[in-house]
């Protein structure tokens, strides 16, 4: 297995994750305080690290939470037949890219990804899908104050307050500059805004973990914790298929090797 993702410096600046398009924005209160509780995501008590959550295998769009180990043998395989269906290509110029090519995050305008228009922006929206013990501003089912969450990449629980919005962000599983040079700088404003927004392709994680990882592929950053590392790999494969992104060679490797 690939070790590198150990290397991750942790003290990389929050500016570094923005750059990324990983950052720890936080909606800013983008106006939607008003949600009505039938578009909400289901909060849920099984929510991400420690062996929590929803097995990518088994949640497809990623409107289930967390990230859950694949360790059977047979889900192993499938996890590679899966990864084995991305192309491969070497990666190109990251010449032109913009975190705001990708649309204003987090925005709700969204079409065609789950979550999409429901009210909410992104971000709370992820917050809502992954956190326990959910506490929202007074007046909103949209906007929250404080919540739980199991981080999938570290196994730590993070008792997270809007004061510290930072303390946990929302990691682009594919990297925006990474779906840029891989080919999303030819795509239309519509399709780049999906794939910002698309719940399949985001987790809520510790920020500074976040912050080392920046715009790396599986070969140059992965979770600290192995058990996650098939499950993490699978989650990039099911982006890469569905916006029809090649990754490189050494990162499909890296990811088989995972779920070896």
């Amino acid at each position: 297995m690939r070790a590198r993702g150990s290397r991750a410096i942790l003290g990389f600046s929050v500016a570094v994750a923005v750059l990324a398009g990983c950052g720890p924005l936080d909606a800013q209160d983008i106006g939607v305080d008003h949600l009505a509780k039938s578009a909400s995501p289901k909060a849920t008590s099984k929510s991400g690290g420690g062996g929590r959550g929803a097995s990518p295998l088994e949640n497809p769009d990623g409107t289930r939470p967390g990230l859950a180990p694949i360790t059977a043998a047979k889900e192993k395989a499938k996890a590679r037949e899966l990864i084995e269906k991305v192309p491969t290509k070497k990666r190109g110029t990251k010449t032109g890219y913009d975190r705001d090519k990708f649309g204003y995050a987090w925005a709700d305008s969204v079409d065609d990804v789950p979550f999409g228009r429901n009210g909410c922006d992104t971000r709370n929206d992820l917050l809502r899908r992954d956190g326990q013990k959910l506490k929202y501003r007074d007046g909103s089912t949209c906007i929250l104050i404080s919540m739980t969450l199991d981080d999938p990449y570290t196994g730590k629980t993070i008792e997270w307050r809007k004061e510290k919005a930072a303390e946990i962000q929302i990691d682009h599983v594919m990297p925006l500059s990474y779906d840029w040079q891989m080919g999303a700088s030819r795509w239309s404003d519509a399709k780049r805004k999906q794939i910002a927004n698309d719940p399949l392709n985001l987790l809520p994680v510790d920020g500074p973990m976040n912050s080392s990882k920046s715009d790396s592929g599986p070969a140059d950053w992965l979770p600290p914790i192995d058990e996650i590392r098939c499950s993490y790999a699978v989650r990039f494969a099911q982006v890469a298929l569905k916006y029809e992104l090649p990754v490189t060679e050494e990162d499909k490797s890296t990811m088989l090797e995972q779920c070896a």
